[in-house]
């Protein structure tokens, strides 16, 4: 027969199973710390002790193993000093915000040396657990977590969509080319078969017959360009060529030559023809025949137009000038939308706005930019300047 357990018996039993459900439950999540790449930080500031205790998965996210705990000590400089200087003003700020009752959790995301003098990125969250009679932090409890993987997935991502948009905008300024060049080619033949029906001399005739020639050779060797343009849209890098600046002015005003004389448009152009560029040859003839027309395009009513091309190079950059003696923009009024897509500034029937706006976006493209200078009534002055060098673009 068996011996019936005293009260005294069942008592410890009854604490033995507590204790050991307790142990379990502390193994159940120590095992689960050890498995999550979490760590456990624990500062307790009794008695301006500021020591801190550091968990062997804080420390495993660095790089250091148990018995190189001597490289890494219980107090708050461990992990301070190892975050990285571009990081460690939102950190403190961060910290401070809390412990001043700012923020009723801390939280911050920054890179940490490791132990390889490699940088981790950590997500690191905190929070206070007890004061003391002045309201004063002095314990506060929290993790880490290694989001490295997290934030260069985030990166590949972004690199991703910039590639992405970046594909989208040469599309969107292809098709802007495509459009604009070919009317302006368009224009050019209608105008000068306009021209040719209206002479009556076999002479005129036959010169008409020889500009438009000219033109079908333009026109084939745009579309030539683009053609190129379209080929390099999918590529990484866009392949650049040696740009002689003088002859692709010399090609752009053959195309225009019967509107310069029709005008009385003057073009003194001071180029060193030995100047060159690397760029790209559609942009190049676009740039040139924007400004030109333009400048052709908004003559002034009382004087015939007189456009001057210089260049010179200063430092590691090229600087061209296009400058015409128009009829101007107000800047005052209008200097933060002359590049603008679809901005026009005069009552004329052939702006669409869409001209300078290409100009700024192909010189841009190519690591360059462009100013304006003009007055009302006087002229004004396109200024580009562009890398004396070959650029690789994404």
């Amino acid at each position: 027969m068996m011996e019936r357990p005293t009260k005294k018996k069942r008592e410890i039993d009854k604490t033995d199973t507590e204790e050991r459900i307790e142990q379990f439950e502390k193994l159940k999540w120590k095992f689960a710390l050890e498995n999550s790449n979490i760590g456990i930080w624990d500062w307790n500031n009794t008695n301006n002790s500021g020591i801190v205790f550091y968990s062997k998965e804080s420390k495993r996210i660095l790089g250091y193993k148990d018995y190189e705990n001597a490289n890494f000590k219980n107090n708050s400089e461990d992990w301070n000093s190892r975050v990285h200087p571009e990081d460690k003003e939102k950190y403190y700020q961060d910290n401070h915000n809390h412990l001043n009752g700012i923020t009723p959790i801390y939280e911050n995301v920054h890179r940490i040396l490791c132990n390889d003098g490699s940088y981790k990125w950590i997500s690191d969250k905190g929070k206070i657990i007890k004061r003391d009679s002045n309201g004063n932090a002095t314990r506060v409890i929290g993790t880490h977590t290694d989001i490295t993987l997290h934030i260069e997935n985030e990166e590949k991502l972004k690199k991703t969509l910039d590639l992405v948009t970046s594909q989208n905008k040469k599309l969107k300024n292809f098709a802007h080319i495509v459009t604009h060049n070919l009317k302006e080619h368009s224009g050019n033949f209608e105008s000068l078969l306009q021209f040719y029906d209206e002479s009556e001399s076999d002479t005129d005739k036959k010169e008409l017959i020889n500009y438009l020639k000219i033109l079908s050779v333009s026109l084939s060797k745009t579309i030539s360009n683009l053609n190129q343009v379209v080929s390099v849209q999918s590529k990484k890098e866009i392949s650049l060529e040696k740009i002689y600046i003088v002859k692709y002015i010399e090609s752009v005003t053959s195309v225009l030559d019967v509107f310069i004389k029709d005008s009385n448009t003057t073009i003194v152009n001071t180029i060193n023809e030995d100047l060159f560029i690397y760029f790209s040859p559609a942009y190049a003839e676009s740039i040139i025949q924007n400004l030109l027309s333009n400048a052709i395009k908004y003559k002034h009513p009382d004087r015939n137009p007189i456009i001057n091309l210089s260049a010179s190079i200063v430092n590691d950059n090229i600087i061209l000038k296009v400058k015409d003696n128009g009829i101007g923009i107000d800047l005052n009024k209008y200097g933060n939308e002359v590049f603008g897509l679809y901005r026009t500034f005069h009552s004329n029937d052939n702006s669409e706005g869409v001209g300078l706006y290409l100009v700024k976006s192909q010189i841009e493209s190519f690591g360059g930019k462009i100013e304006i200078e003009s007055t009302v009534n006087v002229g004004t002055t396109f200024i580009i300047t562009i890398p004396n060098e070959k650029v690789q673009l994404d």
